[in-house]
């Protein structure tokens, strides 16, 4: 056998060190069972030869072993020396010690086996002798044998003349041989008589015996009589033996000798009888009594599965074996008095045909006391040692069955002051739902503090089991209390669990972050329902339709339909955006209250996902405030549900019930109010760093999420489209390339009105407009006074046109769309009226020439959506090519004819190729929204063959639908 690879020291644990003496150990014990159960036969010397060879073998096994035993010892010292625990140190020494037993005894063996070996030799060698000697002689015999049969033969064929001679010595041969049967007859007669002497001297003895015990030995003239018979019955036999010397009448004198004897002892033995008779009928009567105790002892099994009944048979046990002591003394000395008469009593022969004689009579008294002597101290032995057995089992018992009764009562108690604190819970729907979670913590508390039951339950029911090795069966009244223990247990626990689900529950629906509080936000026949992801849906019992919009948000949407024949997108999108925010309260929030509620909910992590649930506590907290200053205006459950609803279409729409805390606040703080300026700080801060700048990266997380909003409208196309990294390239050329942003850069970008932003300033100026009145008379619908947007045309004196008309394209005779017109939205001062006075009168010395060079933009251009050139510098391009087609030889009339009109071609040109651009721009917005919608119709399909998922399988489509349509306006 190989040496085992040892691993290092450093890498063995306790672990490993465990395994290893285990396997050592196992390996010393197969060596200990191989020497007991090896063999061999004396004389067998190959049989010898080859166990000594596996046990040296065995031996060199060991030798190369014990260099692992020092190192587990080693090993094991360094384990012991570093802790105190006992075990380890026993462990070393057992091991040591059963190493050292296993190769003594490998040694051992070994020197024996030798010895054997030696010893075999020396049995071979003798045997050897034995047989040489053993065969000479039987020759010898066999010589002898055949040398006297032949010298007997020789013998008699020379004597024949001696035949006479020897007819004589035959009678006297006769006669001699009829002597000898006589005096052989003699001799067996006399050996008779010597057996039953023997006997009767036995018999006297035990009756000398008897008599001293029965204090019978103070008649000294009764002895002395019986003593001076018994010597005159040895001398008269004595003296008959040698008169009878040599005379053939010796049978008949001891025949007389024994009828006298026996007439002697007949007395004696008939007067002895009544004792033995009397000791054998107490015998009996022992026996007897022995017999009705183990009756009435087996009558008391098994042990009793409670505590009374058990109780019940310990007393009896101790009873019993009190009158067991107190009748021990008598019986011992019964049997004492039997044994001692049995042991002077011969050994019984084969029975003999009966003759009614005192000794026969004796001889069946001892074999009757013999037989009951037995049967009594067996019986007695027996009852002695189940009396003992039983009393420990029932003492064992005892002692289990009252630790479980204590541990049953104990538990008793502790589950009724646990049932008592639960009968006085109240149902969970009449508790209110502010104090919810005040009994979800008590809850929680009453469970930690009925947890240790468990462990006392469990106590329990392994103290019920360690009675079946026992051969205890519980009683019908411990195990019904035992398993109305567990029941009750079982029962508590299962309330708890019910009622802290059923508390959680409540609190989910219920509580301050549920959303049963926004079920009101909807009437008959809408209903309003939640996902497994939280997110809401909108069920309409009446046409039995599901939808994700709320009801109020699709009329909203269908109301800005209204707002599509505003000709400029900005104001379109601005004044749609208005409206929305007019509808979700938002323009009721300032912007302090909202960094607030971002602060008091700890929103910090731009990239933190939150779940729906934590975007209604936040909504909450903000609409309630705003309740409190408006409670006319507010509606609580609807506003959060409206807003809820709004921000899932802007950053949710696959409705993952997931939102970025940064895209929510860029939404909140785009629809608040507030001074503008401070709003493009607010919004700059909350992607700026610690040293209160931006990069590229997070600028462009702010305008990706800020365009988002009029995406969701179908808006996008007019300013730039989703693309931002044309308006974050144009901020950051607006501060000469520089690699972070500053928030007063931001700002002077911001007042440029890029074109990705310019919706957020129309915005303030559509709000500032809705109140504002204008002493003035619109010169197309002949409006006064002009409410809202005043526009006033600096071509001419004394033109005005109010929003509608403008919005929608209207002009007067003798206005071009092209002219330059200067926007109020709050009534002017006369500054302004002698400001604008000046530029008219400057105007009016202009041609129309150069309004149609120098037009104005209200907004600073970034590139469009394909990332092409300026649109209006690849229209100026294109009309100069026209141009110079024209003005070819032959066609010089017409083109200057057409030259008063080259202005109001271009115009036209211009606004065409605006149109052109803006519809190819949402053409492409089209497509994109086109592909949402494949994917989220094959969402679709696949709802529908899932008809077991909650989430609602018509809302997809009719979002969908909702979505496209908004598209295609």
């Amino acid at each position: 056998m190989s040496e085992e690879r040892r691993p290092s020291p450093e890498l063995v644990g306790p672990s490993d060190l465990h395994q290893t003496a285990t396997e050592l150990a196992d390996w010393l014990l197969l060596i200990q069972q191989m020497l007991k159960s090896n063999i061999v036969t004396v004389g067998d010397k190959e049989e010898i030869h080859t166990t000594i060879g596996r046990l040296q073998v065995t031996k060199s096994d060991l030798e190369q072993r014990h260099p692992q035993l020092e190192h587990i010892i080693t090993l094991a010292q360094n384990i012991k020396n570093k802790t105190s625990n006992l075990d380890v140190r026993t462990s070393i020494s057992e091991k040591r010690d059963q190493w050292d037993g296993t190769q003594h005894g490998v040694e051992a063996r070994l020197l024996q086996l030798e010895c054997m070996i030696g010893h075999s030799d020396q049995w071979e060698e003798q045997r050897h002798k034995v047989k040489a000697l053993i065969g000479q002689n039987e020759m010898r015999l066999h010589n002898l044998l055949q040398l006297s049969r032949d010298r007997g033969l020789d013998f008699f064929r020379g004597v024949d003349f001696t035949a006479v001679c020897v007819i004589r010595a035959s009678d006297r041969q006769a006669a001699l041989d009829s002597e000898l049967k006589s005096l052989q007859v003699c001799l067996r007669e006399l050996e008779s008589f010597l057996k039953w002497l023997h006997e009767a001297e036995t018999t006297v003895n035990v009756l000398s015996d008897a008599a001293q015990r029965e204090e019978l030995s103070q008649d000294s003239a009764h002895i002395k009589e019986l003593k001076g018979q018994l010597g005159l019955c040895e001398h008269l036999l004595s003296k008959v033996i040698r008169s009878a010397e040599g005379d053939n009448n010796l049978p008949r004198f001891v025949r007389f000798f024994k009828c006298m004897c026996n007439c002697v002892c007949r007395a004696h033995l008939e007067a002895s009888a009544e004792r033995w008779n009397r000791l054998l009928s107490v015998l009996e009567e022992l026996g007897y009594w022995i017999s009705v105790k183990d009756e009435e002892l087996n009558k008391q099994m098994p042990i009793g599965g409670d505590v009374p009944t058990v109780l019940q048979q310990q007393t009896h046990c101790t009873a019993l074996r009190a009158e067991l002591k107190e009748r021990e003394h008598l019986v011992l000395s019964t049997l004492d008095q039997a044994h001692m008469f049995l042991a002077d009593q011969p050994i019984e022969g084969p029975e003999e045909p009966r003759k009614n004689l005192p000794e026969e009579k004796a001889q069946r008294v001892a074999k009757a006391i013999r037989k009951q002597t037995a049967e009594v101290g067996e019986r007695w032995e027996r009852l002695m040692g189940h009396a003992g057995t039983w009393q420990e089992q029932v003492d064992r018992a005892l002692d289990k069955l009252q630790d479980l009764q204590s541990s049953m009562d104990q538990l008793d108690l502790r589950l009724a002051q646990a049932e008592e604190l639960k009968a006085g819970w109240q149902p969970v729907g009449d508790l209110l739902i502010d104090s919810l979670q005040d009994h979800i913590d008590k809850t929680t508390a009453f469970c930690d503090e009925i947890a240790p039951l468990k462990q006392d339950v469990r106590a329990v029911n392994d103290l019920a089991g360690q009675l079946t090795p026992l051969d205890v069966q519980l009683s019908s009244i411990t195990n019904r209390q035992l398993d109305n223990l567990n029941m009750r247990w079982k029962l508590l626990q299962a309330a708890v669990e019910d009622r802290l689900k059923l508390l959680r529950e409540a609190h989910r629906d219920f509580g301050p972050s549920s959303q049963h509080f926004l079920s009101t936000s909807v009437q008959l026949p809408w209903q309003r329902a939640v996902s497994p992801n939280k997110v809401p849906y909108y069920i309409n019992h009446q046409s039995q339709t599901t939808c994700w919009d709320h009801p109020k948000m699709t009329e909203l949407y269908h109301s800005l339909s209204d707002l599509n024949n505003v000709r400029f997108s900005a104001y379109r999108t601005a004044m749609k955006i208005r409206r929305l925010q007019k509808a979700l309260c938002l323009d009721l929030l300032d912007l302090s209250v909202a960094q607030s509620m971002f602060q008091q909910h700890k929103l910090t992590v731009n990239s933190q996902q939150l779940t729906v649930p934590e975007v209604i506590n936040c909504l909450t907290s903000v609409y309630d405030g705003l309740e409190q200053d408006h409670k006319d205006l507010v509606n609580v459950p609807l506003c959060v549900d409206m807003c809820l609803n709004w921000l899932l279409n802007v950053y949710d729409t696959g409705r993952s019930g997931k939102i970025r805390v940064l895209s929510m606040k860029i939404g909140l703080l785009s629809l608040c109010k507030g001074h503008l300026e401070e709003k493009y700080k607010c919004l700059f801060n909350q992607v700026s760093s610690a040293g209160e700048t931006c990069d590229q990266r997070q600028l462009g997380l702010l305008l990706h999420d800020a365009i988002q909003i009029p995406r969701q409208l179908g808006e996008v196309a007019a300013f730039g489209g989703s693309n931002i990294e044309p308006s974050v390239r144009s901020c950051f050329q607006h501060v000469t390339n520089k690699v972070e942003l500053e928030p007063s850069q931001f700002i002077d970008w911001m007042r440029l009105e890029p074109q990705s932003m310019v919706w957020l300033p129309v915005l303030h100026r559509v709000a500032a407009a809705e109140a504002a009145k204008h002493q003035a008379k619109c010169n197309i619908c002949k409006e006064f006074p002009i409410v809202g947007f005043r526009y006033r045309s600096l071509k001419h004196f004394n033109y005005d046109v109010c929003q509608s008309c403008f919005f929608s394209g209207r002009t007067a005779k003798g206005h071009k769309l092209n002219y330059p017109m200067v926007e109020y939205c709050t009534p002017t001062t006369s500054g302004e009226d002698m400001r604008d006075f000046t530029k008219v009168l400057k105007n009016k010395f202009r041609s129309k020439k150069y309004f149609a060079k120098h037009p104005r933009l209200g907004y600073l251009p970034v590139q469009t959506v394909l990332e092409g050139d300026n649109m209006e510098t690849t229209l100026q391009r294109e009309y100069e090519q026209l141009r110079q087609q024209h003005s070819q030889p032959g066609v010089g009339a017409a083109a200057v004819s057409g030259a008063p009109e080259e202005a109001d071609l271009l115009a036209e040109a211009k606004l065409l190729r605006q149109h052109k651009g803006r519809l190819e721009a949402r053409m492409q917005i089209l497509e994109d929204h086109n592909k949402q919608l494949e994917s989220q119709l094959y969402r679709l399909r696949q709802l529908l063959h899932q008809p077991t998922k909650s989430v609602p399988n018509q809302s997809l489509l009719q979002c969908c639908l909702e979505g496209y349509f908004l598209c295609r306006q």
